[in-house]
Formats: C-alpha cells, structure tokens, sequence
C-alpha cells in the first residue's frame, strides 16, 4: 500500500501528497500522521496538496478531519498549494475545511505556523 512520507521539520511536520489519494492512502494518512503528532510532539502540521488535481467529498472531510484530530493533539494545521479548480469543487460540495488555516504555499504556511506557535507562546507565558 502507498503512504504517503511525513517529515519532521523542527517544531512542525510536513506533508507532500504527491499521489492521488484513495480512500485507503487517506486513512493511513490520518493514523500515520496523528501518531507521529503524538510520538514528536509536533506544534503545526503542514499538508502540501499543489499536486492533488481532484479531491473529493472524501477526501476533503478527511483533511477536515486531520485537522481537527491535529487541533485535539495541539497541533494547528495549513493547507497549502491548493490549486483553483479543488477550491470549486470543495466549495461547491459544500465542504468549507472548518478550522483548516490556508495559505499559498509551503513558505507562506510555514509562517503562519510559526506565528502561531509565537502567540501562543506568547499568551502561556504572561
């Protein structure tokens, strides 16, 4: 079975979906990213999905669904390199990715990570 690679980079993780997702690679992708949450510890998870060309009903409740499991873990999520014709096709299912942060790409989600995790610092320690 395909999974797809989470790399750890510092404080946050990232996600490089280079390969249409089934339903199958999804699901792993859900359990092998929260326990990896789980194992470092991460602050902010960052899932790239510029190669994702269709994105289904599916598959949009599971980046959902990551996310909010990322949220319960402490660990904020951006979606990034979404390419125009996944944004229609989310909106028109009606899937709006609640609580999902975006950006345009991997540089611009980094950094609103990293912001983030700064102001919530920033309010633990007063």
């Amino acid at each position: 079975m395909k999974r797809i690679p989470i790399l750890r980079m510092g404080p946050f993780l990232l996600v490089t979906i280079q390969v249409e997702m089934d339903d199958r690679v999804a699901i792993q992708l859900q359990e092998d990213l929260t326990a990896m949450i789980e194992k470092t510890h991460a602050h902010g998870v960052l899932i790239d999905i510029s190669a994702l060309e269709i994105v289904d009903s599916f598959i949009g409740r599971m980046i959902s669904n990551i996310s909010a499991m990322s949220r319960i873990l402490d660990a904020g999520t951006v979606l990034v390199g979404m390419q125009p014709a996944v944004a229609i096709t989310l909106v028109e299912l009606g899937l709006t990715l609640e609580g999902v942060m975006t950006a345009l790409n991997v540089e611009r989600g980094m950094a609103m990570l990293s912001a983030s995790q700064d102001s919530k610092n920033g309010r633990a320690k007063k």
